[in-house]
């Protein structure tokens, strides 16, 4: 197993869907792979904070600055660009 090997084989490990001989291979490359053991635990931490967090309404009132303030600076963009 190398680097490449388990790197394309990391969702379907994150995600549990590997058979088990696969996914032995897989673990005892964490053991001794540092940069694919950061691979994997950031991106199992980074799922693990989307999947609690839930989308919020913002107030009508932010929205609104918030979706002029993105046109102005597009506006500016367009301007320095042309």
């Amino acid at each position: 197993m190398n680097c490449r090997d388990f790197l394309k084989e990391l969702n379907d490990y994150l995600d549990g869907e590997l058979d088990p001989k696969l996914r032995a291979e897989l673990s005892e490359h964490l053991t001794w792979c540092h940069n694919c053991f950061v691979v994997c635990n950031t991106t199992k931490q980074t799922i693990e904070i989307y999947r609690e967090n839930e989308i919020y309404a913002l107030p009508d009132d932010l929205r609104k600055k918030l979706h002029t303030a993105i046109l102005s600076k597009c506006k500016k963009s367009d301007k320095a660009s042309g």
